[in-house]
């Protein structure tokens, strides 16, 4: 008769770990002056970067359409135009304001505006027709909008020899006439002109002159927001177009919170670039 086969002895099962106290759990929890060390630490980057780099704007006027919407928020760089100093120009992209940048300057009324340079110093400049000439060439504008408006000579043809009276500047208008040589305005050193890309709707160089350098505070980067704001300048629909309106019963309930989450804002000028 065989020996039994000896057996395997059985695996010896440890315990489940005891959870872990309430007491454990909260020894690795943050305390109060670390959480306020680093919301202090947020707040001063934060404001570092207001203060210095970049700051939000709201576009409120239709002067700039179509490029900005009445209802844009805007980021812009505050340190592009700035005075470099003698270590800065390492680290930031200083530079004086060109031809084409559009850009944010303070001024008496309202206290911050925006615009696009059109002429910088030294250019000869002369408006035909609401068509820009720079040193006698005509500029390729291709952002410029020219939205329907009543003829107006000093806004249309620039420089004038008559003064056409407000919303003209007067000052600036004897200023401008010591300046104009045979048709055109020579911008002088340290002066630029602007326009609004919405030529017909704008207040701008044409009305009171020159933005000095030290004037310009930034230039936008992006869209970071854009709510839907009616323009002044829009044309109300006509009856053929409300007659086609969907009109507001049972069938449209369904859709009736999702459009006004669309009408809300208008979603694709979100982290649009500025051009």
């Amino acid at each position: 008769m065989s020996a039994p086969s000896a057996q395997a002895p059985l695996p010896i099962l440890k315990p489940p770990p005891a959870p872990r106290r309430f007491a454990e759990l909260l020894a690795h929890l943050p305390t109060l002056p670390q959480v306020l060390a680093s919301l202090m630490q947020t707040v001063v980057v934060a404001l570092f970067v207001l203060t210095f780099v970049a700051q939000p704007l709201l576009i409120p006027s239709e002067s700039m359409e179509h490029t900005l919407l009445v209802g844009d928020f805007l980021l812009f760089n505050k340190q592009i135009y700035a005075a470099p100093g003698p270590i800065g120009r390492w680290f930031l992209p200083y530079r004086s304001p060109a031809r084409g940048d559009i850009v944010v300057f303070r001024h008496p009324y309202p206290p911050m505006l925006i615009k696009r340079v059109v002429a910088v110093p030294g250019d000869r400049l002369r408006i035909a027709g609401g068509k820009v000439l720079i040193n006698g060439v005509a500029l390729n504008e291709p952002y410029a909008a020219f939205e329907a408006a009543p003829f107006n000579f000093a806004r249309d043809y620039f420089p004038g020899d008559t003064y056409p009276g407000l919303p003209v500047d007067s000052e600036w208008w004897r200023q401008m006439q010591s300046l104009t040589r045979d048709g055109e305005v020579t911008v002088p050193a340290d002066k630029y002109f602007v326009l609004g890309d919405n030529r017909n709707h704008s207040l701008d160089s044409r009305f009171w002159g020159f933005v000095p350098r030290n004037a310009f505070v930034g230039r936008p980067v992006v869209i970071y927001f854009s709510l839907v704001r009616t323009s002044p300048t829009d044309v109300e629909p006509s009856s053929q177009e409300a007659a086609r309106a969907p009109a507001n019963d049972r069938l449209g309930h369904e859709r009736e919170l999702a459009a006004k989450i669309e009408g809300f804002a208008r979603w694709q000028r979100i982290f649009h670039v500025v051009h």
